[in-house]
Formats: C-alpha cells, structure tokens, sequence
C-alpha cells in the first residue's frame, strides 16, 4: 500500500466521532454544569477567602486547571474506550485484517478523541468566561499547549484501552491514578502555597508540569518554566508512542 490510506483513517474517524454525536446534548451539557459548580463552590467560598493567587484573581486562576482535569479525564476515558470496545466484542481482528497500517489506526481513534477533548475545553473555556474576566497572554501557544495535551493523553488512553481486559480496568487509571494526580498538581492552589517540603515531593508529579504550562499560556506565569513542561509532554508523548509501537510489533493483548 502506497502512501495514507485517508479513506479508512476517516471511516474509523467518522465513527468514533458520530459516538460522540449520538450524546453531545449530555457530553457537552455535563462539562457546563460542572464547571459552573466549580466556580460556584471553589470560586465563591474558597474565592471570597483568597482573592489572587500571584497576583491572579482565584476565579481566574483555578480555570487553566479545570480544562486540564476535564480534558485529562475525558480524553484518556475517550481513546480507552474507542480501541477497546473493538476487542471487547471481537471485531478487532477484522480492524488487524484490514489494509490500513498501526499508524493509520492510531491517527484515527486518536484523531477522533483529541478532537473531542478540544471540543470539551473549548466549551468550559467558553463557560468560564461568563463567570470571571480570563486574560490570555498567549492565545496561539493556549491552542498549541491544549493540543498537544489532547494527542499525548489520548495515546495514553489508546494503550490504556489495549491493556485493559475489562471495563473495571479500565478505568481504574483514570479513577485512582489521573484523576487524583490532577487534584495534587495545583488545579486549584499554587505548589508555592504548600510548606517546602511538600513543594519538592509535588515537583515528582508530572500533572504538575502540565496545568503549569497551560496556566503560563494565560497569566504569563507558572509554578514551573514552561522550558520544563514542555519538556514533560515531550517525554510523555515519547514514551507513549514508543510503548504504542512495541503493542504493534509484539501483538500485545492485541492478536491474543
């Protein structure tokens, strides 16, 4: 097979984002619902108690962290769910028989559920703004860092969907692992606020590196540089796409 096959990149595609369709009234309503009980509690109670944070008022403030914790989740549980249920009912072997490549399958489903996690972020950024002013200092960079989160976090839940052997796997990462390391990565506080030793053992969660980078693209500031959380994607994606071609070349949970 000579280049892309772009048809069947786009029949997977299309698939995986008409499931979305059938449930966007739910898929988009929730998110608004629940980042408007967000600046609600942690806005108003928390906000009336700490006005800025480095000089950024709380409202504002705790915004880059709800559309990292919403996207995290959602687009690891998205790209999980798509790969798995073709292994769960068996077609699988028929997407393996196929002429489309790993690559090609990968970019689909992928493809699909970083589209819906920028769906998803886009429309809380949206909410957010009816409840605070939200600056962003570097909106270009804001679209690129979203981005680039979505992709790197939707491999992750492509071969967190290969590994898992049962709906109670997975979602066992997002639940125990992502969600949790999201809440302790200064979603809603800066590390700065913590004792100093807590700010160093905070420094070993790479959620941290993330809603830091992606807070720079709004404040200008973050609790780390942005050379480092870019440099946390970067080691991120690489590894995801190395543990993806390993998946592919071996089989694993895949032809078995």
């Amino acid at each position: 097979m000579n280049g892309m096959n772009w048809h069947g990149i786009a029949a997977i595609y299309q698939f995986e984002v008409a499931r979305f369709g059938r449930t966007i009234a739910t898929s988009l309503l929730t998110p608004v619902i629940t980042t408007s009980l967000y600046f609600i509690v942690f806005g108003s109670a928390i906000g009336s108690k700490i006005t800025t944070v480095d000089g950024v008022p709380y409202g504002a403030f705790i915004v880059p962290g709800l559309i990292m914790l919403s996207m995290l989740t959602e687009g690891i549980g998205n790209a999980s769910f798509g790969i798995y249920m073709p292994k769960w009912s068996g077609t699988i072997y028929e997407l393996l028989s196929a002429p489309i490549s790993p690559l090609e399958t990968v970019i689909a489903y992928v493809g699909a559920a970083a589209t819906k996690s920028m769906i998803l972020g886009l429309v809380i950024l949206a909410t957010a703004h009816l409840f605070v002013a939200l600056p962003i200092a570097h909106p270009l960079a804001m679209i690129g860092f979203m981005l680039l989160t979505a992709i790197t976090f939707c491999l992750f839940g492509f071969v967190l969907g290969i590994w898992a052997k049962s709906f109670e796997q997975l979602q066992i990462v997002p639940l125990l692992v992502i969600t949790p390391l999201t809440f302790l990565g200064g979603t809603f506080y800066s590390i700065k606020m913590l004792p100093p030793a807590w700010q160093w053992i905070t420094l070993f969660n790479p959620i941290v590196y993330l809603i830091s980078g992606f807070r720079w693209t709004f404040f200008g500031q973050g609790d780390v540089a942005i050379e480092w959380s870019l440099l946390a994607i970067a080691v991120f994606l690489g590894a995801t796409l190395t543990a993806i071609a390993w998946i592919f070349k071996t089989g694993y949970r895949l032809k078995s």
